[in-house]
């Protein structure tokens, strides 16, 4: 299946989740809870995205420090990134997939299933010039060059 095709049916799906949640939620509790609660997990949203955005900052700063590539932090800092920006778009289905990718459990899991999908190679280059080594010198003649 291509992507354009997966991409159309999320794209239709995913609101159509977002509507029967919206139905199903305002049956239960009525009109105005719902709406509020839109809008509680919007605030908490950002609240716990700026918390946890932090934290992982932080360790990020701390690990790249240290020398060390930071892969966890940074894929941490995406999935935080992506479910707090879940949280801040209207819906329950939206704010479910973002409440879990803001848990470490599911991120673990997550980073888990793609590391074993991906082969992460770390590489360092580093080229130092011997002192007996002379650096290559280009000579040009009187007509080959003009100064500024």
């Amino acid at each position: 299946m291509g992507l354009g095709r997966i991409l159309f049916a999320v794209f239709l799906i995913v609101p159509l989740i977002e509507i029967a949640f919206f139905v199903l939620i305002g049956n239960a509790i009525g009109l105005w809870p719902t709406l509020a609660g839109v809008l509680i997990t919007a605030v908490v949203g950002s609240l716990v995205l700026r918390h946890q955005g932090m934290a992982v900052l932080t360790e990020l700063r701390q690990q790249m420090a240290q020398g060390r590539v930071p892969a966890r932090a940074m894929a941490d800092a995406a999935l935080i990134g992506a479910g707090g920006l879940m949280l801040l778009l209207p819906g329950y289905f939206s704010d479910l997939i973002g409440i879990l990718l803001l848990l470490p459990p599911t991120r673990q899991l997550i980073y888990t299933l793609v590391l074993s999908r991906f082969t992460v190679v770390t590489t360092t280059s580093y080229t130092a010039q011997r002192p007996e080594e002379s650096p290559r010198v280009i000579d040009l003649d009187d007509d080959h060059w003009r100064t500024r």
